[in-house]
Formats: C-alpha cells, structure tokens, sequence
C-alpha cells in the first residue's frame, strides 16, 4: 500500500469516526429537546423542541448522517434511555400515539438534509438559499405528519379529522417558529465559517 493509499484510508476512517461522534452528539441533543416539553390543551401530543432536533440534524449533518443520528436516538429510547418527551422511554412508547412521530424522524432528517444539500452528499450551507432550506424543513413536517398522525388516529380511535387537526394543524405555528430558528442558527454557522 502506498503512503497517500494509507493516508486517504486513515483520512476516511477519521471522517467516518468524527460522523459517528457527531450523530451521536445529535441523539442526545435530541433526547435533552423531549425534555423541553409540555402539554397541549388542543393536542394530545405534547409540545417538544424534538422537530427542531430533527431539522438540525438534517441540516448540519446531512441526509444520512442526520437520519443515522435519529435510528440513534430511537435505539436509545427503546433500549429504556428515557430520552422521549418527558422522560419516557421503551417500546410501549414507540408503539402509543405518539409513537408515530418518533419512528418518523429518521426519514424526515433524511428528507430536510437531502433537500437543503441537494442530494444525499453534505454539502456548505452557505451557500443554500432560505427557500431550499425552508423547503426541506417543510417536506420534513409532512414526513413526520404523514406517519404520525395515522399513528395518533390508530392508537387513539378518533376520526381521522379529529386527528389531522390535533396531530398536526394545531402545531403548525410552532413548526413555523422552529424553522425560523432553525434557520437563525444556520446563518449564524455560516456567517461565522466565512
């Protein structure tokens, strides 16, 4: 093996290895947002900062990466970390009615990071504009919308209107606040990385 083969492996194997800590880094992030949690009177899921989790994952560390952030946080989870809103952790979380939500995250990293870099590779955020950004972060919603509240609707036998103004219109505001920070602080990264 020659000495630039060598280096190129050791250059890979260190990016794989700083991915895996900063997935990591985004789980428990995520874990210390369900806490920032409380009820909601027009909802029967509760109000979390986890969907700004979700799109800050996305965003900072990609497509893959950010999806492979959130599989780490659910294996937490279900593993008994109690890192799920207010404190709950295991399967039978998983499988209540917000459990839908939750399963929902991975794909709707997956979706806000391959909108915003334009693909499955990371790339500098710089560059992307507000509307890419804020286009990604909307197709994560419906994600997380898409499977959650069919979940919410199942679990908790109401009619699927009941459950599409509760599991998902009545947060539209707060999504909308959550991707004006999420926003905030991407800028900030950017204005500071130039």
């Amino acid at each position: 093996m020659s000495n630039s083969t060598a280096a190129e492996v050791d250059l890979v194997g260190d990016e794989t290895t700083l991915n895996i800590a900063r997935a990591a880094l985004f789980a428990a992030l995520m874990g210390a947002f369900a806490y920032v949690a409380f009820p909601y009177p027009l909802s029967p899921a509760p109000v979390t900062l986890q969907v700004l989790g979700v799109f800050l994952a996305g965003l900072f560390l990609g497509p893959l990466w950010g999806a492979a952030a959130m599989v780490l946080y659910l294996l937490a989870g279900a593993l008994g970390a109690p890192v799920f809103s207010n404190g709950g952790a295991g399967l039978g979380v998983l499988l209540g009615p917000t459990g839908g939500y939750l399963f929902s995250y991975p794909l709707a990293a997956l979706a806000v990071g391959a909108v915003a870099h334009g693909g499955l590779e990371l790339r500098s955020l710089a560059e992307a504009s507000v509307a890419r950004l804020v286009g990604g972060m909307v197709l994560g919603v419906a994600v997380i919308y898409g499977i959650g509240v069919p979940f919410l609707w199942w679990n908790l036998e109401m009619t699927l209107r009941t459950a599409v103004v509760t599991g998902a219109v009545v947060f539209v505001p707060a999504e909308a606040a959550k991707m004006t920070a999420a926003i905030g602080i991407v800028r900030s990264d950017a204005i500071r990385a130039a």
